[in-house]
């Protein structure tokens, strides 16, 4: 498993890189990041997380479900912006799978953080 190390959470827009790879040995523990990222910062829980997929070179359908269940656990005011170059492996499977008709995918991190 590739390490992660979360940005300090800060404000309402949180952006938290994902690793290399997110298959089924990674996934589950991902999740609680996520919500710790989201839901810690010290102006209160985050209006916008972002997960940043640009660096997964991997992704199977855990980094679907794992995206899924942020979405579904987050504080309903808290939407979920996602960062997927979309030749990458995580760009076409947000794209073959449909997700990216329902969570908002932005090809750069400056894009997904201002929108």
């Amino acid at each position: 498993m590739n390490a992660v190390t979360p940005p300090p959470p800060s404000s309402e827009r949180v952006m938290l890189p994902l690793p290399s790879e997110i298959d089924f040995r990674n996934a589950d523990g991902l999740l609680p990041l996520i919500m710790y990222q989201a839901r810690s910062g010290s102006e209160g829980p985050a209006r916008v997380m972002v997960l940043d997929l640009s660096g997964t070179r991997f992704m199977d359908s855990q980094g679907i479900r794992l995206i899924n269940d942020a979405r579904r656990l987050l504080l309903p005011d808290t939407r979920v912006h996602v960062v997927a170059l979309p030749e990458s492996v995580a760009g076409r499977v947000l794209e073959v799978t449909g997700l990216r008709r329902d969570v908002p995918v932005y090809d750069n991190l400056p894009e997904a953080m201002t929108a």
